[in-house]
């Protein structure tokens, strides 16, 4: 089926008709998120990698649920390292609640990662349907005239106490100017589930 555009010079000249929706014009793309990649754990590994990290978005968000292999009741952190880099070249902040009280702290300026304090839970049998849950963002990923930045939202259910779950909003730096090409995720402690999953996202808009 054609499709029509009307126009001034369309009415002058003649009614001009398309295959296509567009009838003319440019494709319209939207600030959008696309996926990159989603990777899932295998059990046997604590380490979860993106790699050759596509330059073409603005900013990177990951999305994560998390769990490792771990059969003592509690949290699991999660550390993240940019580009290979086990350098003292990262800090972190937090902003946590668990339900009765709240808590700020924050790293030393030479950390060798962003640590994600309790980012995910063990996989004891009191956790076993439990998992950690989270977001984190990284601003201008590919500039290299910039430190890299992220922000980060998670939470979970320890289940130690009745006031163990925990909500952090945690902030992050990478003192480092190279544009962002692999993120490093690492269990503090045993292999992340098959249950366990990570997405990478890209946002093309600002």
């Amino acid at each position: 089926m054609a499709v029509t555009k009307l126009s001034n010079s369309g009415i002058k000249t003649g009614v001009l008709k398309y295959d296509s929706m567009l009838a003319g014009n440019a494709a319209f793309d939207p600030a959008a998120t696309w996926l990159i990649q989603r990777v899932a754990g295998t059990g046997s590994s604590a380490t979860i990698t993106f790699s050759n990290i596509p330059q073409t978005y603005q900013h990177l968000q990951l999305r994560w649920i998390s769990k490792n292999t771990g059969t003592v009741e509690g949290i699991q952190t999660i550390s993240v390292q940019f580009n290979s880099d086990t350098a003292g070249n990262y800090i972190t902040h937090y902003l946590r609640g668990n339900g009765s009280t709240a808590s700020a702290t924050s790293s030393s300026t030479s950390e060798t990662n962003i640590s994600l304090l309790a980012a995910g839970t063990t996989n004891s049998t009191s956790l076993s349907n439990t998992m950690g849950a989270g977001i984190l963002d990284i601003h201008d990923y590919k500039s290299t005239t910039k430190n890299k930045t992220i922000r980060s939202f998670y939470g979970n259910d320890a289940n130690i106490a009745s006031t163990d779950f925990r909500a952090t909003l945690a902030s992050g730096l990478w003192i480092n100017t190279s544009a962002i090409t692999s993120i490093t995720l690492t269990s503090s402690a045993n292999n992340f589930t098959t249950s366990s999953s990570f997405a990478l996202y890209g946002f093309k808009g600002a």
